[in-house]
């Protein structure tokens, strides 16, 4: 008997496994993707060094990321299978069996479905781990990445994703005694088709999303991180009321209408989109979340890609060595990059920069002041037209692309109050040539007789340094100067993981060695954040199949009754494909929406602090995202009207 049992769960799930493809589908993707992750965490190979650490780290956040949505998505799935299978259940029920042996035949059908996603997950994790750990040896620049065999890998898979079929199953059982064959027989949608919208909770739905906007919009410097916090709150709330209830109200604002809700087949389109809308609204509140992430998640990496694509633009210069006037490190440290440089045959040209602090009587803050031979050494390098001052006269050195046009027109006669130099400031230097991050926003250039009036020291001095030294080593190549300076690059490293205040009397900035490792961790990131997307997507798409395929005999019924009172080929397909437009782009465009604010904000702040732009990027990945559903929109439109037409 427990076999026969076993068969008929068996024969169940394969003779349905058209409603169970994209389920299966997306949870064998998702184990694969965690698996080949949890190979490279437990790799002994890669556990040492920064690099190691940033991969470690990003595996792990994207296993959490994978485990938790996989459990969601196990769960709503299963209950979405449960709906669709009521009038199943409720002829077991009347044929006798027990409401324990339905439970149990969920169960063993659940984990059946759950143990071939995993055996097959694993298997092919597995096997293209090799090819996995190529692809991150070149990325980490790692000398070997051998294919290795252990049980942490496959144990953890399998303890996760097991334990949550087993789990969801058992929870999703206890809803079974709840219904009543009458209920099961008329369908979950019968059920819920009764159920009403809320005008308030309509108009509520429409005012959350337009605040979380106008606070996207409105963000600045000061409020990012509260208003951080606020606007996904706000949109949640706010999507979550604009499916169960907004929609409702607009479409019965068309109903209304009798000119535009009688007029050919609207009245058919739109009495089924209700239907739809009311059923479906959480489906679509979770596909429109869902597709946000993997959205936000794309457009992050897009950001990233930017950085790195900009980078020799954002800092122009290759090494910077910057030190206190009484640096003790000083010309140890500077002649140690010089015999590396020189060693490695990379040709540089360095400027050394003895900059002042003084006191503006314009604002009464100080300002650092440079030599204008100094500046024009390294203007020279960079082949920059030469600065000219006479005595009294100063320019502006801009720390960032905004500020060249903010200064350009202003003028300031100010004087150094320790030293009483006159000066008139009238102009600014027309592009940038040092990094942002490297001088303060209030420096200024003055002319070689001015600077040598300055003899008095800061008057702040001792408790703000009265100025420091600074070199700049100009490097043609700068992607070839990794190995340049790296015991000088540990020290500072170690002094910002160990201390909290940063102690040391000089800072040390090698453009490409952090370009190395910026590079390493966004190629990482990449690959770690592409395989993350695809989940999301294929869950969020597996959403809108499971609701649409899991009627497909009704709707058959459906269109077959229209087409004998005088429904045309023609006519349905227009029908078919307006309903399934907005299934698929409704939730698919507001999350579009939800991201293209997301992105003003993140635009904004990336302009302020590194004057960096992204949206060539994000625009082409959305473009992309766009293009990629409606391929799977047509393929799914094709396959649902060869079956109800068939």
């Amino acid at each position: 008997m427990l076999v026969t049992f076993l068969q008929f769960a068996y024969r169940n799930v394969f003779r349905n496994f058209r409603n169970y493809a994209a389920f299966f589908m997306a949870t064998f993707f998702s184990v694969f993707v965690f698996f080949i992750y949890s190979m490279l965490m437990f790799h002994p190979e890669i556990e040492s060094g920064f690099l190691g650490e940033v991969s470690i780290a990003g595996m792990v956040f994207a296993e959490i990321i994978l485990v938790l949505f996989s459990w969601f998505f196990i769960y709503y799935s299963l209950r979405a299978f449960l709906e669709a299978r009521s009038k199943e259940f409720a002829i077991l029920l009347q044929l006798g069996m027990s409401r324990h042996q339905l439970g149990k035949l969920i169960f063993i059908e659940t984990m059946t479905i759950g143990l071939f996603s995993c055996l097959l997950g694993i298997v092919f994790g597995f096997a293209f781990s090799n090819f996995f750990f190529m692809i991150v040896r070149e990325i980490l620049n790692l000398s070997a990445l051998p294919m290795y065999f252990s049980w942490e890998p496959f144990v953890l898979t399998l303890f996760v994703y097991l334990s949550a079929f087993v789990i969801i199953s058992t929870i999703s059982m206890m809803f079974i005694p709840d219904l009543k064959i009458r209920d099961l027989i008329r369908g979950q949608q019968s059920i819920e088709i009764e159920q009403s919208y809320s005008k308030c909770k309509a108009i509520l739905g429409i005012v959350l999303i337009v605040v979380g906007y106008s606070l996207a919009l409105l963000t600045t410097k000061s409020s990012i991180f509260t208003y951080t916090l606020l606007i996904p709150i706000f949109v949640t709330f706010g999507t979550y009321y604009f499916f169960s209830d907004t929609t409702l109200l607009v479409i019965d604002r068309i109903k209304r209408r009798k000119h535009v809700y009688w007029k050919q087949s609207r009245m058919v389109l739109i009495a089924d989109q209700v239907q739809v809308l009311r059923v479906n609204s959480r489906m679509f509140f979770v596909v429109t979340l869902v597709s946000t992430l993997a959205f936000l998640t794309v457009g992050v990496l897009s950001a990233m890609s930017s950085y790195t694509s900009q980078y020799d633009k954002i800092n122009p210069i290759g090494i910077i060595y910057k030190g206190e006037i009484d640096n003790p490190y000083e010309i140890e440290h500077v002649l140690s990059i010089i015999k590396d440089l020189e060693q490695n045959g990379i040709s540089y040209h360095m400027t050394r920069f003895s900059v002042v602090r003084q006191t503006s009587t314009f604002t009464s803050n100080p300002v650092e002041v440079f030599r204008e031979t100094d500046v024009n050494h390294l203007l020279f390098s960079y082949k920059y037209p030469l600065v000219s001052l006479n005595s009294g006269e100063a320019m502006f050195i801009p720390y960032s692309e905004d500020s060249i046009k903010e200064l350009r027109e202003t003028v300031v006669h100010t004087t150094l109050k320790e030293n009483n130099v006159a000066l008139t400031i009238n102009s600014v230097y027309p592009q940038m040539f040092f990094p942002a991050a490297m001088i303060s926003s209030n420096s200024i250039i003055i002319s070689d007789e001015d600077f040598e009036k300055l003899v008095n020291e800061f008057e702040r001095a001792p408790d703000v340094e009265p100025g420091y030294h600074l070199f700049t080593f100009d490097i043609p190549n700068w992607n070839e100067t990794e190995f340049v300076g790296l015991g000088i690059q540990q020290m500072v490293a170690s002094e910002y993981v160990l201390n909290r205040n940063y102690s040391l009397p000089f800072y040390f900035e090698n453009a490409g060695l952090n370009y190395s490792y910026i590079l390493a961790t966004y190629s990482l990131l990449t690959l770690v954040g592409i395989l993350v997307v695809a989940v999301f997507l294929l869950a969020s798409g597996s959403f809108v199949y499971f609701k649409i395929y899991a009627n497909l005999d009704r709707e058959k019924k459906q269109f077959n009754t229209l087409k004998r009172i005088g429904l045309t080929d023609k006519e349905m397909n227009r029908i078919v494909t307006r309903n399934l437009v907005i299934q698929f782009f409704l939730p698919w465009g507001l999350a579009l929406m939800h991201s293209a604010f997301a992105f003003y904000v993140v635009q904004m702040v990336l302009n302020d602090y590194m004057n960096l732009s992204i949206a060539k990027e994000v625009v082409f990945s959305f473009t992309s995202f766009i293009f990629i559903q409606i391929v799977y929109f047509f393929l799914i439109r094709w396959r649902y009207i060869s079956h109800i037409s068939g």
